[in-house]
């Protein structure tokens, strides 16, 4: 089967990747609030990985960048797609 010309553009990945972390953050943070009738402290839980806690760390900074950047590109071609603005001359 030819799968030219089928890869998703990475816009569309990256958009994936945010929506499952975000999502998995919130089904996370509702999970733990269900059992413990309070929301954790999300610092003390990442504390408790250790070393690895700098690379959780590093992993959520990169995606917030990366939802920051496909922010400031859809709103970019949004405004190339709408065109420029018309120049209106008044005379007074």
């Amino acid at each position: 089967m030819g799968t030219e010309g089928k890869d998703w553009p990475l816009r569309t990945i990256m958009w994936y990747a945010v929506l499952v972390w975000f999502s998995s953050s919130l089904l996370s943070q509702s999970l733990y609030l269900a059992l413990y009738r309070q929301p954790y402290d999300a610092l003390v839980l990442l504390q408790t990985l250790g070393p690895l806690y700098y690379v959780v760390v590093v992993i959520e900074a990169i995606m917030w960048i990366a939802l920051l950047v496909l922010g400031i590109t859809k709103l970019k071609s949004s405004k190339s797609q709408q065109g420029p603005e018309p120049f209106i001359a008044s005379s007074a």
